[in-house]
């Protein structure tokens, strides 16, 4: 789940960036303390099957576009607010399937380069359609690109190998994914 960075760290954020944010709030409250953060994560699928990959700035490890839920909001608005914001193309809610949850500790608790420690529980979507031109967000994103799912960029985001896995196997048993 990508969480936002700022030179200052902290995580979480609205298009106004990390400073303002309800994880810099937190921060500011709680220290480095293990926040528990809800959050979405979106596979964009174009017309051949390929999903869209993003290698993170701060990383450089490649991932799909996420990020956390901000206050009043629920997960899918943090996954139209967060593919907008990391990619520039626009989803619409109506058009976000969910097929999966992912919040297994052992996958899902990162340590960002500043120390801060989140779990992070992701209801996993999935959409087809989009609009917009592909324009990665420069502060988070250093660049994107459609890849098959079986050949995805490396070095891969840990939590985006399971998140694969879970929608290959969504879409052969038909029902939602738990890990």
């Amino acid at each position: 789940m990508a969480v936002r960075r700022a030179a200052d760290g902290g995580g979480g954020g609205t298009g106004m960036g990390y400073v303002g944010s309800y994880i810099w709030s937190l921060r500011r409250e709680v220290g480095g303390r293990k926040l528990l953060v809800p959050g979405a994560q979106v596979l964009l699928l174009d017309a051949e099957g390929r999903g869209l990959f993003q290698q993170r700035a701060d990383t450089g490890v490649w991932e799909l576009p996420a990020g956390a839920c901000e206050e009043d909001g629920d997960f899918a608005d943090a996954a139209v607010r967060e593919v907008a914001e990391e990619t520039g193309l626009r989803v619409d809610r109506a058009d976000l399937v969910a097929f999966g949850s992912l919040s297994d500790p052992a996958v899902h608790t990162l340590t960002y380069p500043n120390g801060d420690v989140t779990h992070c529980f992701a209801l996993c979507f999935v959409t087809r359609r989009w609009s917009g031109e592909l324009s990665p967000g420069a502060d988070e994103v250093r660049r994107a690109e459609f890849r098959p799912l079986g050949d995805p960029p490396g070095p891969l985001h840990p939590p985006t190998r399971v998140v694969l896995s879970m929608y290959q196997a969504f879409e052969q048993e038909g029902r939602f994914q738990a890990r």
